[in-house]
């Protein structure tokens, strides 16, 4: 079977269900970073499928939905629309922005992250 990109439809599904698990502050905040869904490029690994589907912008971070993986991350970004850091979580919508939320609360990083594939030596 081939690998075929998200719709915009099913992706907006992904949102809708994650947005009726989301609750107080979590979900005010998100309405606050969501943007409407576009591709945004990320090299290499977001190519083949035109771009991965930004959701959220939260100062120099966004949140993004991986389609090769099929979950969402936050990663970098130092130019509007480029991903800077590859990153294969598969999380449902609320954790990122639970996560992006925490840093803005209490400063750092304080969450872990599942990096691009590896060489096996």
């Amino acid at each position: 079977m081939m690998w075929e990109s998200i719709t915009i439809e099913a992706l907006y599904d992904k949102i809708l269900l994650a947005e009726e698990e989301m609750r107080g502050e979590i979900l005010r905040f998100w309405e606050l970073i969501q943007i409407f869904p576009e591709k945004w490029q990320q090299l290499p690994y977001g190519q083949e499928g035109g771009g991965f589907w930004a959701v959220g912008l939260c100062g120099k971070q966004v949140i993004w939905y991986n389609d090769i993986e099929e979950g969402f991350n936050i990663s970098d970004y130092d130019q509007y629309g480029l991903i800077k850091d590859y990153w294969c979580n598969q999380d449902a919508l609320q954790y990122p922005v639970q996560q992006l939320l925490s840093i803005i609360k209490m400063g750092g990083e304080g969450f872990r992250r599942a990096g691009p594939p590896q060489e096996i030596a």
